[in-house]
């Protein structure tokens, strides 16, 4: 996440720069006849940040996420390279682990992550996250005349609640991989996790397409459930309309 705080930062300077050798257009002056990016799509990989050695050391595979936004832009009258754009949508991250069983039914004070039976585990296992959230962004097109061929930036944040968690083992196989069972496992329960979500979001990109990156500022798992650990992704969004 800080190596892609840094490209972002270089790259919206390296826009200042070059804003600055060309001549200077009065966009107060010019009549936009529509706003663009009203619709976001988001397709991700996921991480942990915080997560101590005993739980990243289990994740495994391709975690990813996919996140879906409708959004209203409204360009500054004065400026209309700028905008702040807000909306709804839902986010949903999947967080893949090998021979692991997530105690989420567990009572016990933190969540387990406990190795899974020696003799038998699931081929494929995961702990999902489905959030509604509010995303609110302030905005930069280099030129909103022609927002399909432009540089765009985006910083801003976006305050969620959980709809869903649950963990998911599919396959029953033993120690070898021959398949046991095959079946579908799942569990679902909120206790150990905090249902509020904030988290910082940055973008840029040209035209539809760009690159996207969130953090959660709040943890991902409640006070004295577990570590502090705080989800991150990273991964392309295509917007229109």
């Amino acid at each position: 996440m800080t190596k892609f705080v840094f490209v972002l930062i270089a790259i919206v300077s390296f826009s200042a720069v070059s804003a600055q050798l060309k001549p200077k257009k009065d966009w107060s002056k010019v009549d936009i006849d529509r706003s663009g990016d009203h619709i976001m799509f988001q397709l991700s990989s996921d991480h942990w940040s915080g997560a101590p050695d005993s739980i990243s050391s289990r994740i495994k595979g391709l975690s990813r996420g996919f996140n879906f936004y409708v959004m209203m832009n409204k360009p500054f009258k004065t400026d209309p390279r700028w905008s702040v754009a807000f909306g709804i949508g839902a986010s949903n991250s999947n967080i893949m682990f090998k021979n692991t069983n997530i105690g989420i039914l567990s009572n016990a004070t933190t969540l387990p992550f406990s190795n899974a039976d020696s003799s038998s585990h699931f081929k494929k296992y995961k702990l999902a996250t489905t959030f509604l959230e509010v995303p609110i962004e302030l905005r930069y097109t280099e030129d909103p005349s022609n927002e399909a061929k432009s540089w765009k930036f985006a910083v801003g944040v976006k305050i969620g609640t959980m709809l869903n968690t649950h963990t998911k083992g599919k396959t029953l196989v033993n120690s070898t991989g021959a398949t046991l069972v095959s079946y579908t496992e799942k569990e679902s329960r909120k206790a150990y996790f905090n249902t509020t979500r904030l988290a910082a979001t940055g973008r840029v990109g040209i035209g539809h397409f760009s690159i996207f990156g969130a953090y959660s500022i709040t943890s991902f798992l409640k006070d004295g459930a577990g570590a502090s650990i705080r989800p991150y992704q990273i991964g392309l969004t295509v917007s229109g309309l």
